[in-house]
């Protein structure tokens, strides 16, 4: 059985994940020491990651702890991987197959991260979940969550949340074309 997939992001209010160098300092005014918006709650129910290539050199280039603890980390990507400092394995190819597999190896729940990867899953029909913390900010240019080649989809609310800080979470969940 292919387990469950889920997407938690925080976007601009025009939908951009970065600027257009790559950067995501929109994002710091936002972060508040005794708020997380609910993130560490999310990954604590998490059993796997598979990001991008360039959202893993991303992290890597960070001056933090690595984030995921000792759960497992496949990378998309055709290229070799960097030295890592954790056990990360590389998937190349559909995101489908890869599922597949780690549902047989009694994975449960996939935080999918990084915005080809979300794409690549929404085009395959393999994102279950969003949570999208959007920040009020318009950036104007810069990378798009979304483009062209994503497929129309229908989601279904399931909560909404104002914080203080002027940001906007909002989960949803895919449901059934009505």
């Amino acid at each position: 059985m292919r387990p469950l997939v889920s997407v938690h992001l925080g976007v601009s209010l025009d939908l951009r994940i970065a600027h257009p160098d790559g950067s995501r300092d929109f994002l710091a005014p936002y972060q508040q020491p005794h708020e997380d918006y609910g993130y560490a709650a999310f990954l604590q129910d998490i059993d796997a990651i598979v990001m991008g290539r360039y959202t893993l050199d991303a992290i890597l280039g960070f001056d933090v702890v690595w984030p995921f603890g000792d759960r497992r980390v496949v990378v998309l990507t055709n290229r070799p991987l960097p030295s890592v400092p954790v056990p990360v394995s590389a998937h190349a190819g559909p995101l489908t197959p890869l599922l597949e597999v780690l549902g047989l190896e009694h994975v449960r729940h996939v935080y999918l991260d990084g915005g080809a990867t979300v794409r690549q899953g929404l085009r395959e029909h393999a994102v279950d979940r969003f949570t999208l913390s959007v920040m009020p900010e318009l950036l104007g240019a810069g990378r798009p969550l979304f483009d062209g080649t994503v497929p129309r989809s229908h989601w279904q609310l399931d909560s909404s949340v104002a914080y203080d800080t002027g940001l906007v979470q909002v989960r949803y969940r895919r449901r059934a074309h009505p």
